[in-house]
This record gives C-alpha cells, structure tokens and sequence, in this order.
C-alpha cells in the first residue's frame, strides 16, 4: 500500500538541483532532474555519510567525502568506494505538490 507523503510545491525547486527533508526519520534528498522528480536516502553506503552537499553530476550525485557517484534514477552505486545502492522512493507531482512514497 503506497504511503505518500507531500514535500512542498514543486515550482519551488529549480530543474537540476535536489533538496534534503527528513520523513518518519529517513533522511531524503529530493532531485529535480531533467522535469522529473526522484528521492533517494540520504546515505552513502560506503560509509553512513551525507550525500547531502554532494554534487550532480551526469544524472549522478556524488559524496561530498568520498566521491562514489550515486544514480539519481535508481539509488545504484555506480563507483567505488561505494558499491552497494542507496535506497530510493517513487515520486510523483500531485496539484503541483511533490509527493515521495515510503511504502
């Protein structure tokens, strides 16, 4: 059973860039990229760390300690020294409000 959970308006996030929100304590980064909208955790499975202040790259985020690049898309590791994948969440835009799904 899908459990939505709404972000905010999704005008408000500029094509390209993500932000970070915290829901029933699982940190997310939310990524607008390419007119779509993708949440992933908010964890490097390397180490624990942030990937929040990371950067995109190439429909990537990469940690800011490290450097593994993260899918956008997919949550998949796709360098070292990351090599398991990061959860990730459906998204959807409802009334031009932003919606994760936890479920």
């Amino acid at each position: 059973m899908a459990e939505w959970h709404e972000i905010g308006p999704a005008a408000d996030m500029a094509d390209g860039h993500y932000q970070s929100v915290e829901i029933d304590d699982i940190p997310l980064l939310i990524f607008h990229l390419d007119g779509h909208f993708y949440a992933l955790e908010d964890r490097c499975t390397h180490d624990d760390a942030e990937l929040d202040g990371g950067t995109i790259e190439n429909g990537c985020i990469k940690c800011p300690r490290h450097g593994a690049c993260f899918d956008i898309k997919t949550g998949d590791a796709l360098s070292a020294p990351a090599y398991e994948p990061t959860d990730s969440f459906e998204c959807q835009v409802v009334d031009g409000m932003i919606q994760v799904n936890l479920a």
